[in-house]
């Protein structure tokens, strides 16, 4: 018992310590030597329990998931419809990639590895069907799933080109009305949220939307531990 104790321990001090440094420093310039460095263990024994880097980040990807249904549900609970909430989600996290290069950083890379891409598609597949639901009424699950294989890659390519000079509200309204045409939104449906996304300081809202994710990651973490300590 106390070394199945000290093993889930370890394992969350690992993961604590690998979130702060992905989030204060960019995943790409975080290695798994600096990670052990931090928690003074070998690099081999962080890696008994994260095989890769990407083991890591998909911990940190199933955190966000978890944290953009809540946000949602927040919305939601505020007087936003869900496809408003969904719409909103998309600009913040292109202002985050255009204004913040370490979190551009972390959701490219979460992006383009295949073990949290293909996370990121099993959480947004059911989001999908429950926003578009009314939009598709006939599709059965694998639709949603397929569809999510080319709304990813419209995502990947708005956060991809933050910063180029065709500008941020150009790409979010090309990007919603693409992904709200895949799910057969009607175009005057797609005009009016999109006009009113853009309407909004959805850069404001990014910033904080940003904040809220590191402070819900340190709370998470923390209640780890004290579920941990618990049992």
């Amino acid at each position: 018992m106390a070394h199945k104790r000290k093993t889930n321990t370890t394992k969350l001090e690992i993961i604590q310590v690998a979130s702060r440094l992905f989030l204060d420093h960019g995943y790409s310039k975080t290695t798994i030597k600096s990670i052990a460095d931090e928690l003074d263990i070998s690099t081999g024994h962080l890696m008994f329990y994260f095989p890769t880097k990407e083991h890591l980040l998909s911990v940190l990807v199933h955190m966000l998931c978890d944290f953009q249904w809540k946000t949602m549900q927040t919305m939601v609970e505020e007087g936003n419809t869900s496809l408003m909430a969904l719409c909103l989600e998309l600009a913040t996290m292109a202002v985050m990639c255009e204004e913040d290069e370490t979190a551009k950083d972390l959701y490219l890379s979460a992006y383009t590895h295949p073990l949290t891409l293909e996370i990121i598609r099993k959480n947004d597949a059911q989001r999908a069907k429950l926003v578009f639901a009314e939009h598709c009424p006939h599709w059965e699950h694998h639709h949603f799933v397929e569809a999510e294989i080319i709304v990813s890659g419209i995502e990947y390519t708005t956060l991809m080109t933050a910063g180029e000079p065709v500008s941020v509200d150009i790409r979010i309204a090309g990007a919603l009305n693409t992904i709200l045409r895949t799910y057969q939104v009607p175009e005057e449906t797609r005009r009016m949220k999109i006009q009113r996304v853009l309407a909004m300081d959805y850069r404001a809202l990014g910033r904080r939307i940003l904040q809220d994710f590191k402070d819900y990651v340190e709370e998470t973490n923390e209640n780890a531990f004290e579920e941990l300590l618990r049992r």
